[in-house]
């Protein structure tokens, strides 16, 4: 795994450690890759707005030369993630991977097995390079059967326990309950939302940095 804490917190990687030198020790710029679907592409809000790019401007608080690739589909799948995944891989070369997908899934039904095991496979595809994962999960209105609704809600964090991830349990945590933060249609988080939710992505990173410590 790639030591993407190492640089962001300063720590240097020991004589012992069996790491593979990460790709941007050369230059000291670490890129984390977001593969997500219009809530994380930003749908109805401006690009600069974005949660992604305020995001990344928090985090160039920290890490001035981090860099934060958005490579969001709106309507985007987990199967097209899957799809677009080991492209995406190759290109940036990424040290960690955030992946903001399965709502577009959830909403069409898509058997829940189908779901888990393409996360599942971005997730090991990803890790198998030597990339750190993140998952952001998300939820999907209860008119879908507490079966499927709960069952959904769970992916994520099964995931995460199973593969060994970061995870922020739901993106809009705060934002899904707030019509005044959701437009009209009532699944995509307005403009006033984003800082929040770029606020949840960069506490729960943080917490885990804390963690190391």
């Amino acid at each position: 795994m790639k030591a993407f804490q190492s640089l962001f917190l300063l720590i240097a990687v020991t004589a012992t450690s069996l790491l593979a030198t990460p790709a941007w020790a050369a230059d000291g710029r670490p890129l984390i890759l977001v593969v997500g679907d219009s809530i994380s592409a930003g749908f109805g809000v401006p690009v600069q707005q974005g949660w992604v790019t305020l995001f990344e401007k928090d985090l160039q608080q920290h890490v001035p030369a981090a860099r934060v690739v958005n490579a969001s589909i709106s309507g985007d799948t987990t199967q097209g993630g899957l799809a677009r995944l080991p492209a995406l891989l190759q290109q940036y070369q990424p040290d960690l991977l955030m992946i903001e997908l399965g709502g577009n899934d959830g909403l069409r039904g898509m058997p829940l097995q189908l779901i888990r095991k393409n996360l599942s496979q971005m997730t090991a595809m990803a890790e198998n390079e030597g990339v750190m994962v993140m998952l952001l999960g998300m939820q999907i209105p209860p008119n879908y059967g507490a079966t499927y609704t709960d069952g959904f809600a769970a992916l994520y964090s099964d995931l995460a326990d199973q593969q060994d991830t970061l995870l922020l349990p739901f993106l809009l945590q705060d934002v899904a309950t707030k019509p005044e933060l959701m437009q009209a249609d009532g699944i995509h988080p307005t403009a006033a939302a984003q800082p929040i939710m770029a606020a949840a992505v960069m506490a729960e990173l943080q917490v885990w940095l804390e963690s190391l410590e």
